[in-house]
């Protein structure tokens, strides 16, 4: 099993912080021994590597996050990635669409993060960079703040948008429409923005927003998606150790890279 850390951050500095998740989240992985379905976490047998980064050399980083992520796919059925903020899912995702036919994203975020983006797409730009690259079978849960331009371009780009008071109704019927569009695909990866969750379930986060989903119902949706066989991986971030509570979030950070390998 392949597990990756990926420190960059490219906000301006908005996401400070977050670059030092990975290295928090491995460590709380260590005290899991058994997951919720009952299987050992066997913490020597897993893979674990990272993607060294210059975070004053953006164009650099992306660089290699996309040769290494491409590389990975290649040679593993299942990788996971640690971020980091949501910028490091700009070249990770450029490199499955590369190398998967027919290729799924599935988004859990409260932001559409599809802001015109610049050279380098930052946090609040690279979904629709990914897009625009090619990446046309996307589907975005839980976002609750958008902006009209970024709503012109998802309805432009048919991009299907699973909000928060349709989850409310039937979290499990969701998933299951999910599921269902995910088995029709060559192979499908899940981006997990933590911001995606109410804050009270995760305060430390540089982009809290109100009215989110339950930690309950997210681990429950990335455990049935991880169970299908063409789950290709996932990634887990804007994570910020310096804005949690008592390492709620890194936590259950941690918990959702068991409940997935």
């Amino acid at each position: 099993m392949q597990i990756i850390r990926v420190r960059l951050i490219n906000s301006m500095g908005i996401t400070k912080g977050c670059e030092k998740a990975p290295v928090e989240i491995i460590n709380e992985l260590k005290e899991i021994e058994i997951n919720e379905s009952g299987r050992s976490i066997d913490f020597s047998g897993l893979n674990l590597e990272e993607i060294h980064v210059d975070l004053k050399n953006v164009e650099e980083a992306n660089h290699l996050i996309y040769e290494n992520s491409k590389e990975v796919f290649e040679k593993n059925d299942k990788v996971f990635f640690i971020g980091g903020d949501h910028s490091i899912s700009y070249s990770i995702t450029r490199a499955f669409m590369k190398i998967e036919k027919n290729p799924l994203l599935v988004v859990f975020d409260a932001h559409a993060d599809c802001m015109k983006p610049g050279k380098e797409p930052t946090h609040e730009e690279w979904l629709r960079a990914v897009i625009e690259e090619g990446f046309v079978n996307v589907i975005l849960i839980s976002t609750r703040k958008i902006w009209e331009e970024e709503m012109r371009f998802l309805k432009n780009r048919d991009i299907t948008m699973i909000k928060m008071d349709v989850l409310q109704e039937d979290v499990g019927e969701v998933c299951d429409v999910v599921m269902e569009q995910a088995r029709k695909s060559g192979g499908f990866y899940v981006s997990i923005d933590i911001d995606s969750l109410d804050p009270g379930f995760a305060p430390g986060t540089g982009y809290p927003e109100p009215g989110g989903l339950s930690s309950r119902d997210l681990i429950y949706m990335a455990r049935r998606l991880s169970m299908l066989e063409n789950f290709r991986g996932a990634d887990i971030v804007e994570i910020n150790p310096d804005k949690d509570v008592n390492k709620i979030t890194v936590k259950l950070g941690a918990k959702l890279l068991s409940e997935m390998i």
